[in-house]
């Protein structure tokens, strides 16, 4: 009697480890899947003027939409940059520079994940990404009070990014891992820049040099237009450091009718002004910085 205790217990342990097994490995929902649950899982993180964290930000709302044109509740999912990728494809990964290492399997918690994500080689091996939805360049950033001074454009984006990298010899300069601030990306160090890895969020990087803790941080450029507005005449640009980047939005690989359905939503809002209405209310100064990608974007 005591021996079939014995194996009914074992026999329960093993259905439930069979069962956290399932669910940590459950593929992404495609279209058909959020449709038939009534619900769109927004993976975001608190970031600039995408996911402001208090309900609101451009992200939050263009999902809302799109949620609402899909006829479904919408649901915002918190997460982090070091699980975001594992929450939307159910692996989590280990980046170095541009090069993945596939981990363990994790839950998948998101539908769709939107807070200004910049892509990226190494995240387009692992997501799926839609139209861009915005702009982006990473730019170096001093403190007002900085001997550096900025460049003067050439007119030819790769002497400029060379010039810039030219003054950062034996200079800190703050940047990020596992983000597009990840200096790895840029070389900084075979610049000579003496690179400080921020352990804090995005967030406050901009304040980190307002409050004299660094004086150069790289910033991309959502990130630097909200800073410039928070604090005028405490931070300067100095110039890029990368090429011109895209924001997206990110969906598990084995998501294609979602980002499809995404896709047509986002066309239909720039060609309505829903999207027209969302930059001015978030990010008024955009258009003037990359007026080519918001006049040619239908």
């Amino acid at each position: 009697m005591k021996n079939q205790k014995g194996k009914h217990y074992l026999s329960i342990v093993a259905l439930a480890l069979v069962l956290a097994v399932m669910v940590s490995t459950a593929a992404a929902r495609d279209l058909t899947d959020v449709k038939k649950d009534g619900v769109l899982r927004h993976l975001g993180i608190p970031y600039a003027n995408f996911v402001s964290g208090s309900g609101d930000g451009m992200d939050v709302e263009l999902m809302r939409l799109f949620a609402k044109s899909l006829r479904v509740r919408y649901e915002f999912v918190k997460t982090d940059w070091n699980d975001i990728f594992g929450d939307l494809t159910g692996r989590k990964v280990k980046t170095t520079g541009n090069e993945i290492t596939f981990l363990n399997d994790v839950p998948v918690k998101g539908d769709i994940a939107a807070n200004g994500i910049t892509v990226i080689p190494w995240r387009q091996k692992i997501v799926d990404f839609s139209r861009p939805t915005f702009p982006n360049q990473v730019w170096l950033v001093a403190r007002a009070d900085s001997p550096m001074k900025p460049i003067k454009p050439s007119g030819r984006l790769q002497t400029d990014i060379e010039t810039v990298k030219g003054l950062l010899r034996d200079r800190t300069v703050l940047g990020k891992t596992g983000t597009c601030l990840d200096p790895t990306l840029y070389d900084l160090k075979g610049a000579g820049a003496v690179v400080r890895l921020f352990e804090g969020s995005l967030n406050d990087i901009a304040p980190a040099v307002v409050n004299g803790e660094a004086e150069l941080t790289l910033l991309d450029v959502p990130d630097a237009l909200v800073a410039l507005q928070k604090w005028p005449g405490r931070i300067k640009i100095i110039g890029p450091i990368s090429e011109i980047q895209e924001m997206s939005v990110a969906f598990a690989k084995d998501a294609p009718k979602l980002r499809e359905a995404f896709n047509r939503f986002l066309r239909k809002s720039w060609n309505d002004g829903t999207y027209r209405r969302l930059l001015v209310k978030y990010y008024p100064f955009a258009s003037s910085y990359f007026p080519e990608f918001f006049t040619g974007m239908k």
